[in-house]
């Protein structure tokens, strides 16, 4: 069992799907926490309440805009200042835009490669500094199976997951004399709102329907023919954050049903 008791994790896009599973987990083995998101603030009151609630952590709410630098310091600083530290961090907000790459929004493209990429560099450069002067941290960002190979109609979110992969292998070997480990999961499909608000979008650019994108785009690629869950993805993450994992770092570890063993 990992115990996170008096470490503290920042989670980046965790008020629903993915994220919020990896603050629950993280809150199980005893960490406090910082969720990041937008959203209804009543919904998310209840979800960073039922953290507190649930695990009998501390968990405070960062309303910090990802494609903004200053405000992703201040995501950082608050849980130093509120928890004393940032022990734990994980790069997990996304966004997602399909589109061929001749109708593909200019404005989609920045925005993609700010929250899902830059994002995660400029939360790195923020807790780097307490991590090393503390001698431990963990850094994790969730990336994808499309940080190994690429779809059609994905521009950039491929080209900021395979980015993600890149950026890890940099930090790692950074701070790999510090106690510090870096390291990113790629998950194949994961039945989140993010997947399934892409539908839609899938459907008009591959001419298909709900159904078909289901069966023959989705889960067509993972030989599983199964949804990931999000907390098979946290477990994963939660399992990095162990001593165990102490010399698992620089590595893109693979959840994806066997996608990208084909």
């Amino acid at each position: 069992m990992v115990d996170l008791k008096g470490k503290t994790a920042a989670v980046t896009g965790s008020t629903s799907g993915i994220g919020l599973a990896i603050a629950r987990t993280m809150a199980k083995a005893g960490a406090n926490i910082v969720i990041n998101g937008m959203g209804d603030p009543v919904a998310i009151e209840k979800e960073r309440a039922g953290i507190e609630t649930d695990f009998g952590v501390k968990c405070a709410y960062s309303p910090a805009d990802m494609t903004k630098p200053a405000e992703i310091a201040e995501f950082i600083a608050l849980g130093e200042k509120t928890f004393g530290s940032v022990d734990i961090l994980v790069n997990n907000a996304g966004i997602q835009f399909v589109a061929p790459i001749e109708e593909f929004p200019i404005e989609k493209w920045d925005a993609i490669i700010a929250i899902n990429l830059s994002a995660a560099f400029h939360a790195i450069r923020a807790v780097v500094p307490g991590m090393k002067k503390r001698q431990w941290g963990r850094i994790i960002s969730t990336a994808s199976a499309h940080s190994l190979v690429a779809s059609p109609f994905k521009s950039a979110y491929v080209s900021a997951k395979h980015a993600i992969a890149g950026l890890t292998k940099t930090v790692a070997l950074e701070v790999a004399t510090s106690k510090i480990t870096c390291n990113c999961v790629s998950p194949g499909y994961v039945w989140t709102p993010l997947v399934e608000h892409q539908i839609p979008e899938t459907m008009k650019a591959r001419n298909m329907t709900k159904e078909q994108v289901i069966n023959d785009v989705l889960l067509d690629a993972q030989p599983t023919k199964e949804f990931v869950t999000s907390e098979q993805v946290a477990a994963l993450m939660l399992y990095l954050c162990s001593d165990d994992a102490a010399q698992i770092t620089g590595t893109n570890l693979s959840i994806d049903g066997g996608w990208t063993a084909e």
